[in-house]
């Protein structure tokens, strides 16, 4: 279940390779997950012959991962606006953004270039249940976030997603440029931003 959450939907034989077992001993486990309804099947054209099947993760398999007591969050965000207004609602998760850039500046404080920072903030959101990833796009950096532990949250107020992009602009440093190119809010099936030297 962490690959597929990881790397998304994958084909028994990708499996099976990565774990170094057979395909059916791969599908027999895949299967039982079914049987669960963690996983869920589709096919795939592959030209000729067959199409592929791939496995991925079904709604109910989320669950398996950090919420970081998602209803609560929601809550207390509907509270929040009623009691302050959006402006109001806005100004405390700026506050809040402006804790994360402190803190996640003093952790990255002794990073030497920017791959040191991006591998810095990646361990950072790994830490706090993002399932953060970083890997090289050609000059580039890819810094995926696989799960988003605040997701319900993020659903109900957007601001956290719009200011969670400023935050990774702020602490990698005026030589990294930040863009978002896949987002969980639009139905993918995890974060990707992409960051290059300015």
């Amino acid at each position: 279940m962490d690959v597929l959450k990881r790397q998304g939907p994958q084909a028994a034989s990708q499996l099976a390779k990565r774990f170094d077992v057979t395909a059916m001993a791969v599908r027999l486990h895949l299967y039982a997950l079914q049987d669960e309804k963690m996983v869920e099947a589709y096919s795939r054209p592959s030209g000729r012959g067959r199409p592929t099947k791939l496995w991925q993760l079904t709604q109910k398999a989320q669950l398996k991962f950090p919420d970081a007591h998602q209803e609560l969050a929601v809550d207390l965000m509907a509270h929040m606006r009623a009691q302050f207004g959006d402006q109001g609602l806005n100004d405390i998760i700026d506050r809040h953004s402006a804790v994360q850039i402190r803190t996640y500046g003093a952790a990255l404080a002794d990073a030497k270039n920017l791959d040191d920072r991006v591998q810095a903030l990646t361990a950072l959101r790994t830490d706090e249940g993002y399932m953060a990833t970083a890997s090289r796009d050609g000059e580039d950096w890819l810094f995926i976030e696989n799960h988003c532990p605040v997701c319900a949250a993020a659903r109900s107020c957007t601001r956290l997603c719009a200011n969670e992009l400023d935050v990774f602009t702020k602490v990698l440093g005026p030589q990294a440029r930040v863009t978002r190119e896949e987002h969980m809010l639009e139905g993918s099936r995890r974060c990707t931003y992409r960051i290059s030297t300015a």
